[in-house]
Formats: structure tokens, sequence, C-alpha cells
């Protein structure tokens, strides 16, 4: 059984791996996700960190006290509690997508809580209130769609989406995935998609200049959109005045889409071990 804690808004699901005695990585998953989606990569990453990996809000199995629980900022400052529940004063962080950008807000937030950050497939959220309300009411129409659809044909429309059209080139994987997926509970995934849409997060790219903890930003090579995006959330942070060696870099796998861990496990995490060990 995996261990569970209460936070003040939450009860956490999650797995762990690895030595205590190592270094903490606490690690979020992306929308419809869950702990289990770093299966994969957790076996070796757990040969140098103390991997912590909840199942955020509003999915797999961790449960919320408030409809405000499922709100990106009230997630963020409940991944803080949990890291004081666990007694983990400082921890590294990597997040993938939905969770690159609450990885992102917490080590613009409280950065004296993380050594470094890797951003898988991340962006740093909408420039324009123009953007964000567009984005908004996008995501609403999602939200009710995910409500009134059956559930699987739900996840058929959202995997055809060409973010993640290299999915189908690892035909196990994405079969596993979706099995995993069925797992969440529509309702509060509507809520969550609307509580952590990226037009209800405040942009962060005035704040990449000003960031104090190295980042690494990890992207496919396929994956268009988001490698357009970090090469531009690198050349912003590239300007500050308190960039430094190691400050931020920018690693694009090839022959990848958007879900780097599930299509090339092995490349992922050779790539953060190397960041890391510089």
């Amino acid at each position: 059984m995996m261990p569970r804690q209460k936070t003040k808004h939450c009860t956490f699901h999650y797995a762990v791996a690895g030595r205590h005695s190592d270094p903490p990585l606490l690690v979020l998953h992306g929308f419809l996700g869950s702990s289990e989606d770093f299966a994969m990569v957790l076996p070796t990453l757990s040969t140098r960190f103390y991997c912590i990996v909840p199942d955020l809000p509003g999915h797999g199995q961790t449960t919320t006290q408030a409809e405000s629980g499922y709100e990106f900022e009230a997630i963020a400052q409940s991944l803080i509690h949990l890291l004081d529940a666990l007694g983990i004063s400082q921890s590294a962080l990597l997040g993938y997508s939905m969770g690159g950008r609450l990885a992102l807000y917490l080590v613009c937030h409280f950065p004296e809580r993380f050594t470094y950050g890797v951003l898988e497939s991340a962006s740093a959220g909408l420039k324009t209130a123009q953007e964000r309300q567009a984005r908004i009411e996008k995501d609403r129409a999602i939200a009710r769609d995910l409500q009134t659809r059956p559930f699987t044909d739900f996840l058929a429309q959202w995997y055809r989406n060409p973010l993640f059209a290299s999915l189908q080139n690892h035909p196990e994987a994405y079969a596993a995935m979706l099995a995993r997926r069925q797992q969440n509970q529509p309702a509060a995934l509507a809520k969550v998609l609307q509580g952590c849409s990226t037009g209800r997060m405040r942009s962060l790219w005035d704040a990449l200049p000003d960031i104090k903890v190295p980042l690494l930003l990890l992207v496919g090579q396929l994956d268009d959109k988001f490698v357009a995006l970090n090469q531009e959330m690198l050349a912003t942070r590239e300007r500050s005045p308190l960039t430094r060696v190691k400050a931020i870099d920018l690693k694009v796998i090839e022959n990848c889409g958007h879900n780097l861990h599930l299509e090339a496990p092995d490349r992922y995490v050779c790539k953060i071990i190397q960041w890391c060990s510089v």
C-alpha cells in the first residue's frame, strides 16, 4: 500500500522510491496523470534521489477537502505542506506539463525550498489577459465535455491532439497509459482542468529573469509548440543578471513529442542525471 499524508487542503496519496538518505526529488505528473506515470523512470532516478511522487489533487487517490483545493495556487501550497509534513526542508523538483507549470511556480514563489528544477514540456503561462481569458473559456468547454460524454470517448479525443501524435509510436506504453487514465474520476478532473487552467495561472514570463533556482528545460524534438516556448524561456532567462553556470539549460530529445518520460525513458533520465551531476 502506498503511503498517505494529510495536509491542510487535501490528503495526498504518494509513491516513494530510493534511499531516504539520498537528496529528495519531488516529482509532479501532468493533467490526467498519476504517480504511476513515472514507473518507467523511477528505478533509475531512485539510484540518485529519494523520489516522492504524489497523485496531484483531482487525480489518482489523492482527495481534496475543499473546492478551492483544485486551484493552481492552492495545489502549489499543498505541495509545500506535503514537504513540511514529510520533514523535507529542501528538495529538487521535476514536473511534467501541468506539473511543470506547478514546478516553475514553486521555484518562483518558494525558492528557498528547492535546489533546482527540471521542467518537462512546460511553459511559463500565457502573456496577455486576452490569451488567458480565451484559454479559460476553452477549458470551461472542455470541462463540460469531460463531464457529459463517456470518459473513454473523451480520452480518445484528448489524445488525438497533434501534441500527442508521437505516442502512437509506442503502442504498448500508450495502451498502459490509457488504462491508468481511466482510473481517474471525470468530475474531479473537470475541476482541476478549470482550477489549473493556463488561463488562471499568473504569467511567469516576467519572473523568469529573477529565479535564483537553476533550471533544466526538457522538450521533445517533435513537439514544435513547446520547443519554441522553451527556446523563448531560455532566451528570457539568459538575459538575467543572475545567470551563471548551470543557471538554465535546454535539452531537446530527438524523435520525441510531448511525453518524454514515456517515449524515451532512458534518454530522459540520462539527461536529468547528467545535468544534476555537473
